[in-house]
């Protein structure tokens, strides 16, 4: 007699979460089974990859790699159409860090008029992300979310010292979707998701980012906080805990030292380049399998990598 599996496919589903507009728009979330588990059910839509771009231009290209992608664009929004252009990518993220009042304190007209040149040069969804500070990002995401409405973006992310001002202006004002920021525990997301909805941000309109850290930096309870959100949001029904969950993997992958350490300084390493790419492929893969519905990455082999292991398993 031939083993026949159980299925285990939920009669919870994760919303359906759609940034952009038009024929690039990417929808988010909607599925009833566990990551990647396409033996109990069908994957209504599979995970989703960003590129992250900066507003230092071509600064931010500090591998050999990524400067051969982008050779020849002078702006971030010749750079952001380029991103376009690459294998796996379904939307860009513009990461706003010049805008951080502790180094170079861009001003928010500066960075609206930034996110505008970018969302001109591409029909790709965009997400915004701040600068870490609480004060300045929620000025920044709320004038750049009434310059871009309509193009319905996500402002990444709202977080419980600003998600009223936010969620208000950028969520109910505006109509774009908002990230729900939380620190690495399931308790703290849940309490963010419902506070925002009782004041009127839809539920449809909220994605998680629960927080990250780099394969081997604390990374269990990165992995451990994603499945436990996941299995309360199917297996328990939680409709608090629904919200698809968006990971930005490159900030904390080329930060840590495999990444950033020269090959003169450590040359038993090897290519410090490699290193990088290796860091930001595992960390990726890593959260995608613990249920996370999209990630945000930066170098191109490493995006490549990530999207065909996607469509290998999906």
């Amino acid at each position: 007699m031939s083993f026949v599996p159980k299925k285990q496919a939920y009669n919870a589903h994760i919303n359906e979460v759609v940034l952009g507009v038009g024929e690039k728009a990417v929808a988010i979330g909607g599925q009833n089974v566990l990551a990647f588990h396409t033996f109990d059910g069908e994957i209504t839509n599979a995970p989703k990859i960003g590129v992250e771009l900066t507003d230092a231009g071509m600064a931010m290209c500090t591998m050999p790699g990524e400067q051969k992608f982008y050779d020849g664009c002078a702006t971030v929004a010749d750079i952001a159409k380029r991103a376009a252009t690459m294998e796996g990518a379904s939307f860009i993220c513009l990461h706003l860090e010049g805008a951080d009042p502790n180094g170079e304190n861009k001003s928010v007209d500066e960075c609206v008029e930034l996110a505008k040149s970018v969302a001109d040069a591409t029909d790709m969804p965009l997400v915004i992300m701040g600068c870490k500070n609480i004060e300045k990002d929620t000025e920044l995401f709320n004038k750049i979310a009434e310059a871009l409405a309509g193009k319905n973006i996500l402002v990444l992310s709202a977080r419980d010292e600003n998600y009223k001002a936010i969620g208000a202006g950028a969520g109910l004002a505006y109509g774009q979707k908002v990230g729900a920021e939380s620190a690495v525990d399931i308790n703290l997301a849940k309490q963010l998701n419902t506070v925002m909805t009782q004041l009127g941000v839809n539920a449809q309109s909220i994605v998680m980012n629960i927080g990250s850290a780099a394969a081997g930096y604390g990374f269990e309870y990165v992995a451990s906080t994603l499945d436990r959100v996941k299995d309360a949001a199917l297996s328990q029904s939680d409709a608090m805990l629904q919200m698809p969950i968006i990971t930005p993997v490159s900030a904390d992958t080329w930060g840590v030292k495999e990444s950033i350490m020269p090959e003169a300084d450590m040359p038993e390493w090897g290519s410090q380049e490699e290193r990088g790419i290796e860091m930001e492929i595992v960390t990726a893969a890593a959260v995608l399998a613990s249920g996370s519905d999209a990630v945000i990455m930066r170098h191109p082999e490493a995006i490549r990598t990530i999207a065909a292991m996607i469509g290998e398993l999906v």
